[in-house]
């Protein structure tokens, strides 16, 4: 039946992220590759990641429903079992298609025996619907207490946002169209789209189309990049033709290329510690035609790699709980552990040193986060000030989101957006 190599595959994706720990970034890409039509490929990723931010509530209705609970050796069934619900409760696709060719996926894994109850289950959602469940429930306990502590009067509306479909932000390459021009592209491909007149490059789609529909993506006129994302640019408009720029944790290169495309004749050097994202990074800077130095190497480490000429300025965008982006990568509520933090802290506050070393007086360091936690955020740049007397924090006003102590933060889904912390600071003749 057409649409159940779909359904298999995402059964097959839901058990490795679920049962068998990994990512989704790591697993989901090498099952779209198994599919030949970019409209399936879209569907596969659609249906994995509606099933991983509802996964709490679809698995506490399957416990209510089935006599008894599906064990360790039935993690492929509850994985189709997710992927059938997700996409007649989330994604709202035709019962009849959704229903048989789950049902078809479940003869096609060797569960023949079982494809009735996948039909009578799936039958009952069709019926009745998932019963509603309240966000909150489908985050580790660790981490909800922290975002409550952190954001006591947004927390409910961080995680019910954080379970919704984000919409889709695309930046348009400011060397090669506008996004006047481009979104009239869109409009006559009948691709449904706004303008988004706060951000100076970026056009937001509702719904999320396969990259491949995009006018020009191929050529580079057009990338994605959320809109919270595509604001650090505006932190660095105003360097000289030449300036050095270091960005530091670079890949897969969207915001450096976004610094090129607005500002060709900066010298930037686009560093990662893995040698695959470095290769990503340069696919992406060759598809929107900007020069950048790519180097794989450890910025914690610049003794084995600087040339001894300091920069200019330096973007870090370290790594993190990524807290902000749940929507977009639900995995993180099944592999993010409280006793991750106090490494991924650590490591911010040795990026941090390193690069701060690199940076010439005068210069800027602009630090970013995709996280909402306050601990890999203000706190830590407010550390940092204290260790510092020559680091001066500048506030880059309320378009960036919530005041904080030291930077400057959006949440989850407002204004469309993903979480983001920036912090610019300066460094001053000492």
């Amino acid at each position: 039946m057409p649409g159940a190599e779909v359904r298999v595959l995402a059964a097959g994706v839901l058990q490795d992220v679920c049962a068998n720990g990994r990512s989704l970034k790591a697993v989901l890409g090498p099952a779209q590759q198994q599919l030949d039509d970019s409209r399936d490929r879209a569907l596969l990723e659609a249906i994995c990641l509606a099933a991983l931010r509802q996964r709490g509530r679809y698995r506490r209705a399957l416990n209510q429903w089935m006599p008894r609970p599906l064990g360790a050796r039935d993690a492929d069934l509850e994985a189709l079992l997710l992927a059938g619900f997700a996409q007649l409760d989330a994604l709202g696709l035709p019962d009849h298609a959704a229903v048989s060719a789950t049902v078809q996926a479940a003869h096609q894994m060797g569960r023949s025996h079982q494809a009735g109850m996948v039909n009578a289950l799936l039958r009952r959602v069709q019926r009745e619907g998932v019963p509603p469940a309240s966000p909150l429930n489908a985050f580790p306990h660790w981490l909800a207490d922290a975002i409550a502590t952190d954001w006591p009067r947004l927390a409910d509306s961080i995680f019910a946002a954080s379970l919704a479909e984000p919409p889709l932000w695309l930046r348009v390459h400011a060397g090669k169209s506008t996004p006047e021009a481009y979104l009239q592209q869109l409009q006559q491909a009948g691709i449904v789209a706004e303008r988004v007149a706060e951000l100076r490059d970026a056009i937001c789609l509702p719904a999320a189309v396969p990259v491949t529909q995009l006018p020009g993506f191929a050529e580079g006129v057009v990338s994605v990049q959320d809109g919270s994302a595509q604001q650090l640019a505006d932190l660095l408009t105003d360097l000289p033709a030449g300036a050095r720029v270091l960005d530091a944790c670079a890949a897969p290169g969207g915001k450096a290329a976004h610094l090129l495309e607005r500002q060709p004749q900066l010298a930037v050097l686009a560093l990662d510690i893995d040698q695959r994202r470095a290769r990503r990074m340069q696919e992406t800077f060759a598809r929107t035609g900007v020069q950048a130095t790519v180097l794989a190497a450890d910025a914690c480490q610049p003794q084995a790699w600087w040339d001894g000429q300091l920069f200019d300025a330096v973007v870090l965008d370290a790594p993190c709980s990524a807290t902000g982006i749940i929507r977009r990568q639900p995995d993180v509520l099944l592999h993010r552990r409280e006793q991750d933090m106090a490494a991924l802290i650590d490591l911010q506050e040795r990026l941090l040193e390193a690069t701060w070393t690199l940076l010439r007086p005068g210069g800027r360091l602009i630090y970013a986060t995709c996280s909402i936690l306050r601990s890999e955020n203000t706190g830590q740049v407010s550390a940092f000030l204290q260790r510092h007397a020559d680091a001066r924090f500048v506030d880059p006003g309320e378009a960036f989101g919530h005041a904080c102590p030291a930077g400057r933060q959006w949440l989850p889904g407002e204004d469309g957006r993903d979480g983001f912390f920036y912090a610019q600071i300066n460094k001053i003749n000492s």
